[in-house]
């Protein structure tokens, strides 16, 4: 349905056969208004390049999700300046940024191993 959400899997990566493993929701934002086809994390400017079914393709500032715009626009992409917070005429939401405490985050159960039910 359009959403982006990164993930933190430091714990495994630093000590995988512990049980204490956890995986964390750091951040999570709407980047289109139809499903997400595909995704690329350009790790030298820190940005993040998504493109929807409806032929857009849009750029993020991967730390935050601000969005910086979209390929096709007029102006060119000012990947330093995320002073002003802009949003695509299609998504109501800002980015939202999970912190350890978060309540968010104790709401959510996951069951695993994830498993394709296509019935749903």
């Amino acid at each position: 349905e359009g959403h982006i959400m990164r993930w933190s899997i430091a714990s495994f990566l630093e000590d995988p056969q512990s049980s204490k493993n956890q995986i964390k929701e750091e951040l999570f934002w709407r980047a289109h208004s139809n499903e997400v086809v595909d995704l690329f994390h350009e790790e030298e400017k820190n940005v993040v390049v998504t493109a929807s079914i409806d032929g857009s393709v849009r750029l993020w500032q991967a730390m935050n999700g601000y969005y910086l715009g979209y390929f096709g626009q007029a102006r060119k992409f000012e990947l330093s300046d995320i002073s002003r917070l802009i949003l695509p005429c299609d998504v109501k939401n800002f980015p939202t940024i999970i912190k350890e405490e978060s309540k968010h985050m104790e709401k959510k159960k996951f069951e695993y191993p994830l498993m394709l039910d296509r019935d749903k």
